[in-house]
Parts: structure tokens; C-alpha cells; sequence
């Protein structure tokens, strides 16, 4: 049994990213899985002079502990102008910052999904080459397009071809632990 940690990238309350990896989370059997809301994570933008002044948040650490003892992490990544949220990219910098390796030999699946036709794949392109740089083994990504028409968070997936899609990688992720 592994341990797993689940996160979207958006700190916002009514995050479908979340939404999303929540909904990834669940289908998951015989493995712990902990779930993160960076809704609860607050951070000020990154700064050295802020590094310098003040340290790293008690926050910044746990959520560092808690990556670093998990044998896989399912992050949902959020989209802001093709990029990921500026917020998303600042939690990456302070982790960087505090331990460079911070992913270290850890497995990850990652996600994106938006309203849109694209689900987010500008956002999910840029970070799955950005997680290696921090030690992360990225074993498989998914872009789950025009989330409020393919989703029901009861029913689960809609579209046949997407839910067999995301069951793939997720199984390809579940694999590699």
C-alpha cells in the first residue's frame, strides 16, 4: 500500500482542478491517499528579500513533508493564459527554494482540466517539464477538456472515451508504485 498525495495547483475555493483530482483521488482503492486544498495554503509571493527576512512559513514545510513522504503525488495543474497560475508556480519556487530536490524519486501523475476544449494543456505542457528539475518521475499526464459538459461529480467522467482515458493513466500511475 502506497501513500499518495493529491493537490490541485489553484488556490481557490471553487477550484475545478480540485474538483477534478478530488474525483481522481476517490477511484483510488488499497493505497492511502491524503488530500491537500491549497485554498488552505497561503503564500506571499516569492521574494529573496522575504526569504531572507523571515524564513520559510510553517506551511511551506509541512506541505514539503507531506510531498516528500508520499511515494506518489496526483496534482492537478490550473490554467491562467495558457501558462499555470501564477500562484501554482509560486509555491513551486518556495519549495525550490527550501530543497531543491524537494520530488525527489517521487512518482507523479499529472492532470489539467478547464472549461475549455484545450483542458488546460498549455498549463500541464510547462509543468511536466518543469517537475523533473525538482527530482520528479512524471509516469503519465491527462488533459480532461471542457470539464463543467464532461463531468458529474456524482456520476463521475461522461464522455466513454474520456473516462477509459483517465482510467488508463491512472491505472499507468497506480502501476509505478
Amino acid at each position: 500500500m502506497a501513500k499518495i498525495l493529491a493537490f490541485a495547483g489553484s488556490n481557490s475555493s471553487t477550484s475545478i482542478n480540485y474538483k477534478f483530482v478530488k474525483y481522481t483521488a476517490g477511484l483510488i482503492e488499497n493505497h492511502q491517499v491524503q488530500m491537500a486544498d491549497m485554498a488552505n495554503y497561503p503564500f506571499s509571493m516569492y521574494s529573496e528579500d522575504i526569504e531572507r527576512k523571515e524564513g520559510f512559513s510553517n506551511s511551506l514545510v509541512e506541505l514539503k513533508n507531506d510531498i516528500q513522504k508520499a511515494e506518489g503525488i496526483i496534482i492537478s495543474v490550473n490554467e491562467h493564459n495558457g501558462n499555470p497560475s501564477a500562484y501554482f508556480k509560486n509555491v513551486l519556487d518556495w519549495l525550490s527554494r527550501l530543497e531543491r530536490k524537494f520530488m525527489l524519486d517521487t512518482k507523479v501523475l499529472l492532470l489539467s482540466t478547464s472549461p475549455g476544449k484545450r483542458g488546460g494543456v498549455g498549463a500541464l505542457e510547462v509543468i511536466n517539464s518543469l517537475l523533473p528539475r525538482f527530482g520528479a518521475d512524471v509516469v503519465a499526464t491527462f488533459s480532461f477538456p471542457s470539464f463543467h459538459d464532461n463531468m458529474n461529480i456524482e456520476e463521475g467522467i461522461l464522455d466513454n472515451d474520456l473516462s477509459k482515458a483517465h482510467e488508463e493513466v491512472l491505472q499507468t500511475f497506480l502501476n509505478s508504485l
